[in-house]
């Protein structure tokens, strides 16, 4: 009997730990910074990627995470939380005309995108997830470069 209540014991105490393991792990959070966008019209949109080949993501489908937020002194900022540890890239945004979408003129856009670990965007440098993703283990902020692409 002493036997079975030990094994009792034991068993609630791995599947406590692995619980709290597993809170711990859903607990990191992701702050987003941009700054020096060209006005404050509209909003800036950062969207959370966590999968190969899901940058670029021209119509916002593939996302892991989507936020808006507001434009202070040209800068705005979002804080994701929640999330696994894991692998991550950030898209960002600045919707001037707050429709939602990116507008385009002939070929390039006309409003401010950027992506982590880029500091520009063109033919030669086009954004995928394999150059953008990070890892993620802890909390972490990070800031990324809206690059404006059409005057």
């Amino acid at each position: 009997m002493k036997t079975i209540k030990q094994l009792a014991t034991l068993i609630l105490i791995l599947t406590l730990s692995s619980s709290f393991k597993l809170q711990k792990q859903e607990s990191i959070s992701l702050t987003v910074q941009v700054s020096d966008l060209r006005n404050a019209n509209g909003y800036v949109q950062f969207a959370l990627y966590n999968k190969e080949n899901s940058i670029p993501d021209k119509n916002y489908e593939k996302y892991f995470k989507k936020q808006k937020a507001e434009i202070i002194d040209k800068s705005s900022s979002v804080t994701f939380e929640n999330l696994p540890a894991g692998k991550y890239a950030v898209g960002v945004f600045h919707d001037e005309n707050k429709n939602g979408k990116i507008d385009k003129g002939f070929i390039k856009p006309l409003e401010g995108i950027g992506y982590s670990n880029y500091e520009s965007i063109g033919l030669s440098n086009k954004p995928k997830y394999s150059k953008a993703n990070f890892e993620l283990v802890e909390n972490k902020t990070i800031n990324i470069k809206v690059i404006y692409l059409s005057k």
